[in-house]
């Protein structure tokens, strides 16, 4: 597991990143990884802990910490420390259908539980991934692996998320036939249009994608199922159908209605033009975006967000590289405390301040974070066109459950563009309707109890559509257990 002094001899060294002023020029990825031999360094900081609670995926004070697809880290890591980068790999394989996702947006849930973070600095284990993956393709050690006998099964998959990527992946290299259909012109979900191409860049998944294909998956884009395609042909005509549409149905602003506002967006639409105008372009640069267009612009304009997480913060690296005027993120929870407190000891989920690229770009070029918390939007002006000019936001509190405004905390904002990054409510009403399905009052999908089947069908649900709104690592995590049920249910039995 490791070198057995190697977290005293080397200090944890993330992959490098280039700095704000150089990469807000540029849609690119921006993280620069070690060298192989800082690498290894990197990987014998795992320890002999005994009982390796980064694979473990607890659930503590409400929060869990710990991969949830229990990979293998120790074993993996230890075959990095060795050069073993081909055994590495098979180990890491063996759990995990995505790393190159994981090993990019997962917020390393596995490094939170690291032994070595009770006192110290973790492991790099999330740029461990990362490496590996890429050594693996960049060597050769991943090469397409396709049945060599087919079940005669028909699997349709609805959605091309992590979730349907990962049901249809595990599907296939069993021996069953399966077809995805995605309503986008791209496969990936979320990964695709609702993640920056400076986080994960679109030639990942169309790399994943080929893969698949050459394995036998089928692909069907621009396929909306519910609209162009119904629930009963699909019913009659396939095995099991696998129902993996997400949580796309976006908490709305009650003051601020994209419908009736104008210069008022839901946060994904908004990082899905400017996905879907950069891969027309062609071009990576700021400047040859802007000159291409086709995507709402914040170039000049007075940009506030409401949503301090994950997609907020993308938001706000999205915003500055078009040349935002200015832009202010509202958050309505407090601020994290800047140092794990006494009451959220390790291994718990550390609840501290996170700043992000998209913070410290904004810091960069605005001079400030631009995150206020514990406020959001109160009333929104427009002008005579129906633009909204200027929001006026105020302090809210916490009071027996319940949000409370703060009286006389007031305050008014010059607001061009108002982004929503206020997260997700549950699958979009057709999705559900169209296959007559029930949802929960969180808007998922009912399903027998501790299962992804829903009862008395031959429909199964995985993903954000039956779990709400989560983690891309959870999202791969629910579509692997629910292959393992269709699978006993096509076969009688099943050995994934």
């Amino acid at each position: 597991m490791g070198k057995e002094t190697g977290f005293l001899e080397y200090k944890r060294t993330n992959n490098k990143d280039i700095l704000p002023e150089d990469r807000i020029l540029n849609y690119e990825e921006f993280h620069a990884p070690l060298d192989v031999k800082e690498r290894r360094e990197q990987a014998s900081r795992c320890m002999n802990c005994g009982v390796p609670f980064c694979q473990s995926a607890m659930n503590l004070g409400g929060m869990v910490t710990g991969c949830p697809l229990h990979n293998l880290i120790p074993e993996w890591n230890d075959e990095i420390y060795k050069g073993h980068d081909g055994h590495a790999f098979a180990r890491l394989h063996k759990t995990s259908n995505f790393p190159e996702f994981t090993g990019r947006v997962c917020p390393a849930l596995c490094e939170k539980a690291c032994m070595c973070g009770q006192n110290g600095d973790a492991v790099t284990v999330h740029d461990n991934e990362l490496y590996l993956i890429e050594t693996a393709f960049a060597e050769g050690y991943i090469k397409p692996v396709v049945p060599e006998i087919r079940s005669g099964k028909k699997v349709a998959v609805i959605g091309s998320g992590p979730s349907g990527l990962a049901v249809a992946d595990e599907l296939n290299h069993r021996g069953h036939s399966v077809d995805v259909f995605e309503r986008e012109d791209e496969i990936g979900g979320l990964l695709m249009y609702g993640i920056p191409n400076m986080k994960l860049d679109k030639s990942v998944i169309k790399r994943r994608r080929k893969l698949m294909e050459d394995e036998g998956v089928v692909f069907h884009t621009n396929s909306n199922v519910g609209k162009d395609i119904s629930a009963s042909k699909l019913t009659e005509e396939y095995d099991a159908v696998v129902l993996c549409c997400g949580s796309k149905k976006a908490r709305p602003l009650a003051v601020a209605d994209p419908a009736k506002v104008k210069g008022v967006y839901y946060a994904v639409d908004f990082l899905t033009q400017t996905t879907k105008a950069l891969m027309a372009c062609g071009d990576k640069s700021v400047q040859a975006l802007s000159k291409h267009g086709g995507y709402i612009d914040a170039k000049n304009k007075h940009v506030v967000i409401v949503g301090g997480g994950d997609t907020g913060n993308d938001c706000i690296g999205t915003v500055i590289r078009h040349g935002a005027k200015s832009v202010t993120a509202l958050e309505m929870m407090p601020k994290p405390p800047v140092k794990r407190a006494a009451s959220n000891p390790w291994p718990e989920w550390p609840k501290v301040l996170k700043t992000d690229y998209g913070h410290e770009e904004a810091i960069h070029v605005f001079g400030e974070d631009p995150r206020v918390y514990e406020t959001t939007v109160k009333s929104v002006s427009t002008d005579a066109k129906g633009n909204i000019k200027k929001i006026e936001t105020v302090k809210v509190k916490f009071k027996d459950g319940k949000l409370v405004e703060v009286p006389g905390s007031e305050q008014t904002l010059k607001c061009d563009i108002l982004l929503i990054a206020a997260g997700f409510i549950g699958c979009e009403d057709y999705s559900a309707t169209e296959f007559g399905v029930k949802t929960s009052n969180r808007g998922t999908v009912v399903t027998d109890a501790d299962s992804y089947h829903i009862p008395n069908t031959k429909l199964f649900s995985a993903g954000d559509m039956h779990r709400g709104q989560s983690l891309v690592v959870w999202a791969v995590y629910e579509g692997r257990n629910c292959a393992k049920e269709v699978d006993a249910y096509l076969m009688g039995y099943t050995n994934l």
